[in-house]
């Protein structure tokens, strides 16, 4: 359960996707009450793969990555880069602690691009349902960190 590892954690800021899953477990977390919604927090446009298997895709497209060529009908690589650095521009002056709800692709991606790398640097990146990531800074707050990726 999320909400007993969050227990006791002060957020000044907490985002959420507003796609029912990301809002379902802010919801479980307890945090409903106090979640702004951000539309660039939604998942990954997927267009024409939505509803689709990796495995079926890979039928018809057997080089196709996610990470790298994107989704026809939906979001590009590049539209997704796009996307999550404006949140990430607006992440850094965010002063405090910020707790976000997302899905799992766009968070992925949220990661990579924190730390100056490429969204394609998102497929390494595993991350389960309900899980804790902590983005941050070095100790001398100069160099964008990943502090703690998918703890359960």
């Amino acid at each position: 359960m999320l909400g007993p590892r969050l227990k006791g954690l002060t957020f000044d800021h907490v985002l959420s996707s507003p796609l029912q899953r990301a809002l379902r477990t802010c919801e479980l977390a307890g945090y409903i009450g106090t979640a702004t919604l951000d539309p660039e927090l939604a998942e990954w446009d997927y267009g024409d793969y939505e509803g689709r298997t990796s495995v079926e895709i890979h039928r018809e497209r057997p080089e196709w990555e996610l990470f790298c060529d994107g989704c026809p009908g939906g979001e590009s690589v590049l539209q997704i880069t796009r996307r999550v650095d404006r949140m990430v521009s607006r992440l850094r002056v965010l002063d405090g602690n910020t707790l976000i709800f997302s899905s799992g692709h766009v968070l992925r991606v949220l990661a990579a691009r924190w730390i100056d790398a490429s969204a394609a640097l998102g497929r390494y990146l595993a991350l389960d349902p309900a899980c804790v990531c902590v983005l941050g800074h070095d100790h001398e707050h100069t160099v964008s960190v990943i502090r703690l990726w998918n703890q359960r």
